[in-house]
């Protein structure tokens, strides 16, 4: 009798799904998101903080939020005041006006950070020297605007552009969740207008990241999110957004990426062993703060593949791609690391 009900409690256990991790308290000017800034400054030795940038960016940019903005009124002030009016909104005007905000938002970071650098455009430090902006980074702003002024939005990985291409979450944008429970809105300032419509992203879903394939109804609204893996649907409201240490750990995974001669070669035309040394740290990083960053898990394979540490690389290709497979999706740069570590396991 104790065997089956512990059988039973097992069975159980193992048809559960887990818990969702919240998603990111990005809140402009909130502890998170002045955190990730100062870290960025910190690593580029920049003083100052990257709130007063961005507060003097838009009293300089000429886009006030809402045409009734007190002239001179702080950033804060106009989310705050955003909050409010979408408080006392009711019905379909509370979308309209979550919309609103959210073509702003993408109006302002485009005119306040006209140019766009992979290389660089991922650090906070980097808007405040140079104005340059990276999709990860500026979706983080985007998300951080929408959630002081109220609104629930975030961050999701993307693997399939709405041009069709295919990537290993190659991209970030922001996505909107309208408050009037129609869908979810893709806000990503990489694109000319205001929402995209990526077809394939990557957040948390029944029980763990999931791949998924978004369904768009008029005005560009997600209705739904079809698994990769053909196990059923998701409903918007049952999406959750990445979490806090999936977005630290994209930072991480980025600054390893760039790292002056390391993953990419990048600042050298090729890697060297001190770069990739670095590269190899901030990989680390990345999967100390998500465990589960799939893209993380494959370049720490790529770096020690580089460096000649065949056995270490064969065996983390191997595990980062049951960490691909369980998410529901394997990209082909992945599909040819694990074909060379099958490959390598046979000889």
């Amino acid at each position: 009798m104790r065997m089956q009900h512990t059988l039973c409690l097992t069975l159980a256990l193992l048809g559960s799904t887990l818990a969702a991790p919240a998603q990111a308290d990005l809140s402009y000017g909130g502890k998170n998101f002045k955190t990730l800034a100062a870290e960025s400054y910190t690593l580029a030795r920049l003083h100052g903080q990257f709130t007063d940038w961005l507060d003097a960016a838009y009293l300089k940019a000429g886009l006030p939020l809402g045409a009734g903005a007190a002239k001179g009124q702080t950033l804060g002030a106009a989310l705050d005041a955003r909050k409010a009016d979408l408080r006392a909104a009711k019905g379909e005007t509370k979308d309209v006006l979550a919309r609103e905000t959210a073509v702003w938002a993408h109006t302002f970071i485009k005119k306040a950070m006209p140019k766009f650098s992979l290389e660089r455009g991922f650090e906070f430090a980097s808007i405040a020297q140079t104005g340059e902006r990276q999709c990860l980074l500026q979706s983080t702003l985007i998300a951080a605007l929408l959630q002081r002024a109220g609104l629930s939005a975030g961050l999701v990985m993307v693997w399939n552009s709405q041009s069709g291409q295919e990537s290993n979450l190659g991209h970030v944008t922001s996505v909107l969740r309208l408050p009037g429970g129609a869908g979810d809105l893709e806000v990503d300032a990489s694109e000319p207008t205001p929402t995209a419509k990526h077809s394939g992203v990557l957040a948390w879903a029944e029980g763990g990241s999931r791949f998924l394939k978004a369904s768009f109804g008029p005005g560009d609204v997600i209705t739904a999110y079809a698994r990769a893996d053909g196990r059923g649907t998701v409903n918007p409201a049952d999406l959750t957004f990445l979490s806090l240490g999936y977005v630290r750990s994209q930072f991480a995974y980025y600054r390893s990426e760039r790292a002056t001669g390391g993953l990419l070669g990048t600042g050298t035309g090729r890697a060297t062993a001190e770069g990739l040394k670095r590269s190899e740290q901030w990989l680390k990083a990345a999967l100390a703060e998500e465990p589960n960053n799939a893209l993380a898990a494959g370049g720490l394979g790529n770096v020690w593949r580089k460096e000649g540490r065949n056995a270490e690389a064969r065996a983390q290709d191997l595990k980062a791609a049951k960490i691909y497979a369980a998410q529901g999706h394997t990209p082909a740069g992945m599909l040819a690391n694990l074909n060379w570590a099958r490959n390598r396991a046979g000889r």
